[in-house]
C-alpha cells in the first residue's frame, strides 16, 4: 500500500508522526493550506494528542481565514495549556483574527485583548515574534505609544541576536513600518524577499499583517510588492481548428500562438495554474506553464474518456498525446461532475467557472495576484459556453488578464473591471418540448432539517408548524424571485435557487429566523436547531408530472442531500464548488471557511466542506 507522497507503508501499520509532520510542512510551504489541514487531521487519526499536528491543523485553518473553526479546534485540543511559544502564540493569533473580523464597535477592545495575550507570551519567552504582534495590535487599538515602544524593543532584540532568517527580516520590516521608517522598511522587505525560500504561506501571512499597518498609517501599499509570492492564473482559450477552416483559432496559427503564449508565460511567471485541457489554447497554455515550472491543476467538465472524445480527439492523435503528457505532469486533476456529457454545453461553463473560482480561492489564501491567460478572437459568445464568456466572467471579478488573439494581433493587457456582458436567460417554465427532453442548468441547492424534531410531542407540533415553519415560509417568500423550486416534509426543507449568492443569503436568513424565535416561551425545546447543506451544480430542469410544476433532478441533488446530515446544528456547510462560485462572484458579504475533507452521509464519499457565514466589517 503506497501513501500519497510515494513512500511505501505496510497495509495496517500507521505512518510515524514525523512523516505526517514532513508532509504537512511541504504542503504549507506550497500554500496548499487545505491539503495541509487534511494531512494534519489524518495524522492525528493515527497519533491522537500529537501537539505538533494539532497546532498545525489549527494554524492551517487560521491561515485560510477560518477563525471560528480554528478557535473551536484550539479549545477542543486543549492547546490553551501548552507552554510552547508557537502553540501559545496561536491562541493569541486567533484572538487577533477575531479582532480584525469584528464589527466597528468591538474591534479596538478585542485588539487590545489580543495585544495583551501576545505581550504576556513575550514577557515569558522574550521572543520577537509575540512582541511584534503585540506592537501591531496596540497600533490597531489606537495605543501608538505602547506600539512604538515595543517596535523599538523588537529592533533592539533583532540587532542583539544577529538573526539572518526570513522571519527576522519580515519582523524588522514590520517594526520599521510601525515607526513610519519607510526606507529601512523597504530594505528589510527586500532582504525578506530573498530569504523566504518558497514558503508561500509565510509570505501571505506577512503581507496581510503589513497591509494592516500601511492602511492604518496611510502608507503606500506598493511597498508590499517587494515581498510577493508567485501569481495564480486561470487559463483558457479557443480550441484549434483545421488548417483551412474559418474557426476562431485555425491550425495554421498554432506555431505563432504557441510562441506568444510561451513569451507571455516567461515574462510573467505564475506559481499555480487552473484550467481545462481541450486541444488548442488550453494545452498550449498548460505546456508553457509546465515548462516554466508552474503547478498545473486540471479541471475537466466530465469523465476523461468523454472529454477526450469531444474536446481533444477531433484535432488528431498528436493532440491526444499532448493531453496525456499534461495530465501526467499535473499536480491535481478534478472533475467538475462525474455525469455523462449528453450534449449539455452548460457543463463546460460550469467547469470553467469552477476553475476560475478555485484559482481565486488559492490566490486569496496566498495573498497573491490572480490573473487570467486567454486566447480569444474578441468575438462575442456563440452559445452557452466558450472563451468569450470566460473572459467576460473574469473581467467582472476586477482581476487582471492577458488576452492573446489568434494571428498577429498584439496581446491585450486587461487590468480587470466590469464589462457589459450578455447574460444568459432561461425560462421560468420550460417549454413543452423541454419538458419531454430534460436539460441541465446550474443551480444552487439547499437541504435542511431540524435537529430534535423527531422528539416533539403531538401537542408541540402545532406551535412548531406555526412558529418555526412559518418563519421559514416568510424567509422563502422574501427570496421568491430567486427560488425555482421548494419542497418540505415534516421538518425538512429543499430549496433550489438561481445561484450561490442568493442561496447563501437565503440559508443564513433561515438560520437567523430560527435564532430569533423564543422557543421556550412557546413551549418548544430550546435545543431545536437547523442544519443546512448547500451545493452548486448542473441538474436536470424538468417538469414533475405528478405535482405539475418545475422540478430538478440529478446526481448533484443527491450530493446536496448528503451534506446536511453531517452539518453541525445551527450551521450552514457548503461544498467547494459553492465556495468557489461565491469567490468568483464577489461583491457580497458572504465568507466560506474551510472545515475539512469530510465524509458525506450514506457512504457518498468525502467532500471538501466549508462553513458559510457573513463577513463582519472591521474598524481596523
Amino acid at each position: 500500500m503506497s501513501d500519497p507522497y510515494g513512500e511505501q507503508r505496510p497495509a495496517q501499520a500507521p505512518l510515524p508522526a514525523r512523516w505526517w509532520q514532513r508532509a504537512v510542512l511541504e504542503q504549507e510551504r506550497r500554500g496548499e493550506l487545505l491539503v495541509a489541514f487534511d494531512l494534519a487531521e489524518r495524522g492525528l487519526g493515527e497519533h491522537p494528542g500529537d501537539v505538533w499536528l494539532e497546532h498545525r491543523a489549527v494554524l492551517a485553518l487560521a491561515r485560510t481565514g477560518a477563525t471560528e473553526e480554528a478557535q473551536r479546534r484550539f479549545t477542543e485540543y486543549g492547546l490553551e495549556e501548552a507552554a510552547d511559544e508557537d502553540v501559545a502564540a496561536l491562541g493569541a493569533r486567533i484572538a487577533k483574527d477575531t479582532a480584525l473580523a469584528a464589527a466597528a464597535g468591538q474591534a479596538r477592545p478585542l485588539a487590545t485583548r489580543a495585544a495583551a495575550l501576545y505581550r504576556e507570551i513575550f514577557a515569558r519567552t522574550g521572543g520577537y515574534y509575540p512582541a511584534i504582534n503585540a506592537a501591531t495590535l496596540y497600533m490597531l487599538a489606537g495605543e501608538d505609544e505602547r506600539s512604538q515602544e515595543l517596535a523599538r524593543t523588537v529592533l533592539a532584540l533583532l540587532q542583539e541576536r544577529a538573526d539572518d532568517s526570513y522571519y527576522a527580516a519580515a519582523t524588522e520590516a514590520e517594526a520599521r513600518l510601525l515607526l513610519a521608517e519607510e526606507a529601512p522598511a523597504r530594505e528589510a522587505l527586500e532582504r525578506a524577499g530573498r530569504r523566504y525560500g518558497n514558503d508561500y504561506a509565510a509570505v501571505a501571512t506577512t503581507r496581510r499583517q503589513l497591509r494592516l499597518i500601511c492602511r492604518a498609517k496611510g502608507l503606500d501599499e506598493q511597498i508590499l510588492a517587494l515581498l510577493a509570492g508567485p501569481a495564480v492564473v486561470h487559463f483558457c482559450g479557443h480550441r484549434v481548428g483545421t488548417a483551412d477552416d474559418d474557426t476562431p483559432f485555425p491550425a495554421r496559427e498554432e506555431t505563432l500562438v504557441a510562441a506568444r503564449i510561451a513569451a507571455e508565460v516567461e515574462r510573467n511567471r505564475a506559481g499555480f495554474a487552473y484550467g481545462s485541457l481541450a486541444s488548442g489554447a488550453d494545452i498550449l497554455w498548460a505546456e508553457a506553464l509546465l515548462a516554466a515550472g508552474s503547478e498545473l491543476h486540471v479541471i475537466l467538465p466530465f469523465s476523461r474518456d468523454e472529454f477526450l472524445s469531444w474536446s481533444v480527439e477531433p484535432a488528431g492523435p498528436a493532440w491526444v498525446e499532448r493531453f496525456e503528457r499534461c495530465m501526467a505532469a499535473a499536480t491535481s486533476v478534478r472533475y467538475a461532475t462525474e455525469d455523462a456529457f449528453l450534449g449539455d454545453d452548460v457543463l463546460f461553463r460550469y467547469c470553467s467557472e469552477l476553475a476560475m473560482g478555485l484559482a481565486l480561492l488559492r490566490a486569496r489564501y496566498l495573498d497573491a495576484e490572480a490573473r487570467q491567460l486567454a486566447v480569444w478572437d474578441g468575438e462575442p459568445a456563440r452559445g452557452a459556453a466558450g472563451t468569450a464568456l470566460d473572459v467576460e466572467t473574469w473581467r467582472r471579478t476586477g482581476n487582471a488578464a492577458c488576452i492573446l488573439a489568434p494571428g498577429r494581433i498584439p496581446a491585450r493587457r486587461d487590468a480587470g473591471g466590469p464589462s457589459p456582458g450578455r447574460e444568459e436567460s432561461l425560462p421560468r417554465e420550460p417549454p413543452a418540448s423541454e419538458t419531454r427532453q430534460p436539460h441541465r442548468v446550474v443551480r444552487a441547492m439547499l437541504f435542511g432539517d431540524i435537529k430534535g424534531f423527531s422528539k416533539l410531542t403531538d401537542d408541540q407540533l402545532p406551535s412548531f408548524l406555526t412558529l418555526v415553519m412559518g418563519a421559514f415560509a416568510a424567509v422563502l417568500a422574501r427570496h421568491r424571485e430567486q427560488i425555482w423550486h421548494r419542497n418540505t416534509w415534516g421538518d425538512a426543507l429543499y430549496v433550489v435557487l438561481t445561484d450561490a449568492v442568493q442561496a447563501a443569503a437565503c440559508a443564513l436568513d433561515l438560520q437567523e429566523a430560527l435564532a430569533a424565535i423564543d422557543l421556550e416561551a412557546n413551549r418548544l425545546p430550546a435545543h431545536l436547531a437547523l442544519r443546512l447543506g448547500g451545493h452548486l451544480g448542473p441538474v436536470f430542469q424538468t417538469r414533475d408530472p405528478v405535482l405539475e410544476e418545475v422540478a430538478f433532478i440529478g446526481s448533484h441533488v443527491s450530493r446536496t442531500a448528503r451534506i446536511e446530515p453531517v452539518t453541525p446544528p445551527a450551521a450552514v456547510y457548503v461544498t467547494e464548488p459553492f465556495a468557489a462560485a461565491l469567490t468568483l462572484r464577489g461583491g457580497h458579504p458572504f465568507v466560506c471557511d474551510y472545515v475539512g475533507h469530510m465524509p458525506a452521509a450514506k457512504d457518498y464519499g468525502r467532500l471538501r466542506m466549508h462553513r458559510l457565514h457573513r463577513r463582519e466589517s472591521s474598524a481596523a
